[in-house]
């Protein structure tokens, strides 16, 4: 399968099955466009075709380019995974992740919350010491012999039950010891409870820190209100910008992340406000919302976003070449090595290998899930006892989504998301079709932006792609 476009000056040809990317002139462009549609078409056909516009040995040199591409798999490469997807329903089931609930509560309002200020469809609650201490139990006896365990605080607002934040990572490193394991926390927070002993503990303890800001005042404060409707950037944004420089130093992890809505489709303005803040580890992600919602993404929105993402890819570019560079996370692809084979085709591993955990225990496939009684997977006492609701997750994959396997950037998001199928179409294994619009654009800006990386390389960090550039396989 082969996946054709033009972006920012640059033709782009990518080999789906053999993940190549190849940087192409306007003659070789063209040639595989018309091989991929006419795969038995002989080279003299094909040089009759366009001797009128190019010199006949123009022709060759560039079908001989593709003939070698193709026989080193990296062109009109077959599928080799639909032949050998894995039998992930016999697969043993390995939990190597926890979203923990430490708060089914929030001090903010958030207008597109679909956890309903915190609730999740049920009713407010902090989790306990002794719940989260099973759930790392839990976690413990079904890693198997997997090591690296992730661990995630989130609700609501998980600040607002700090305490058993902090005795849950002092237990978590005692289970290090005693088990030969390595506990990677997270938080999510909202940052209206952040402070300095706070930042003091995450920096020491937590591997990624994440902060919601939704970008510039009038578009946070919008969507992010208090309860009385007054607004949180102003009291979030100098803690987010201390948080994040005190992390940077240490050389650690963290993530702005915002939503964007109707109300800021221009939000290329709201990550680049981000970096003119001085963070540099950024994400956006579109709302997901009921249709009669005021704040949902329609379908006549579409164009304006992908001129947004094409927007944000160039200035990023322009950034990187000033010496400003920052990171968006989903233009961050690796084009040299990629996902494992399980994850290209799995994804995120809800359901089987990432469960969340409500504050009385309860096991659900993701935090998306929670609240919904069909998707109740058990307990932290009793473990796993849906067994055949496990069982579905894991044959969702990209093979299972007949969207798939037409799509060129199936490997990139392995299927989409199982929660916005099920929400939208009422199963998991469908796809949430307004999401992939989104996805087949970011991964045609990041392929974008690494093939001008790679110009800025060779020109000594000048921004100026070739005019005219020779075939060029960058990865």
């Amino acid at each position: 399968m082969i996946h054709q476009y033009s972006l920012n000056g640059y033709n782009i040809v990518l080999d789906v099955d053999s993940g190549s990317v190849h940087i192409v002139d306007g003659l070789v462009y063209e040639l595989i466009a018309l091989i991929e549609g006419n795969r038995d078409l002989a080279d003299e056909a094909v040089i009759r075709r366009f001797s009128g516009r190019y010199a006949e040995e123009e022709i060759k040199d560039a079908l001989e380019e593709i003939h070698e591409l193709e026989k080193s798999g990296q062109l009109f490469a077959e599928d080799i995974y639909k032949n050998a997807v894995l039998d992930f329903k016999a697969r043993k089931t390995v939990v190597k992740a926890l979203c923990l609930h430490i708060a089914h509560d929030c001090n903010l309002a958030c207008r597109y919350c679909f956890a309903e200020e915190g609730e999740y469809h049920g009713r407010r609650a902090l989790m306990s010491f002794e719940a989260g201490r099973k759930a790392l139990d839990f976690l413990v006896e079904n890693s198997g012999h997997r090591r690296n365990l992730e661990v995630d605080f989130f609700g609501g607002e998980p600040l607002m039950n700090w305490e058993v934040v902090k005795d849950l990572v002092a237990y978590g490193r005692e289970l290090e010891k005693s088990h030969d394991k390595h506990f990677r926390f997270t938080i999510t927070t909202n940052g209206v409870l952040l402070n300095d002993e706070i930042m003091e503990f995450c920096n020491r303890e937590m591997d990624n820190v994440v902060m919601s800001l939704d970008g510039r005042r009038e578009v946070h404060d919008h969507m992010r209100p208090f309860r009385s409707g007054k607004g949180s950037y102003d009291l979030v944004v100098p803690k987010f910008q201390k948080f994040a420089a005190l992390r940077k130093a240490l050389g650690k992890q963290y993530y702005i992340r915002g939503t964007f809505t109707h109300y800021n489709l221009d939000f290329a303005a709201d990550v680049l406000h981000f970096a003119d803040l001085g963070f540099d580890q950024l994400s956006m992600e579109p709302v997901v919302a009921p249709a009669d919602a005021d704040y949902a993404i329609r379908p006549e929105d579409l164009p304006k976003i992908r001129e947004q993402y094409e927007i944000l890819a160039r200035e990023m570019l322009r950034r990187k070449a000033e010496g400003r560079a920052f990171t968006f996370f989903h233009f961050m692809i690796d084009l040299t090595g990629g996902p494992c084979v399980y994850k290209r085709l799995s994804g995120c591993g809800s359901g089987t290998e990432y469960l969340a955990v409500t504050p009385w225990g309860d096991l659900y496939p993701c935090h998306q899930f929670v609240g919904n009684g069909k998707f109740l997977l058990g307990n932290v006492d009793e473990g796993i006892t849906r067994g055949d609701i496990t069982d579905q997750f894991k044959c969702c994959n990209v093979y299972a989504r007949a969207e798939c396997r037409k799509c060129f950037a199936r490997y990139y998001c392995s299927g989409g998301c199982a929660a916005n199928s099920y929400n939208f179409h009422g199963r998991i294994d469908d796809v949430y079709e307004f999401g992939c619009e989104l996805e087949r654009k970011r991964v045609e800006c990041a392929i974008m932006m690494k093939a001008a990386e790679a110009d800025m390389e060779e020109n000594g960090g000048g921004q100026e792609k070739p005019a005219d550039p020779e075939p060029v396989k960058i990865c």
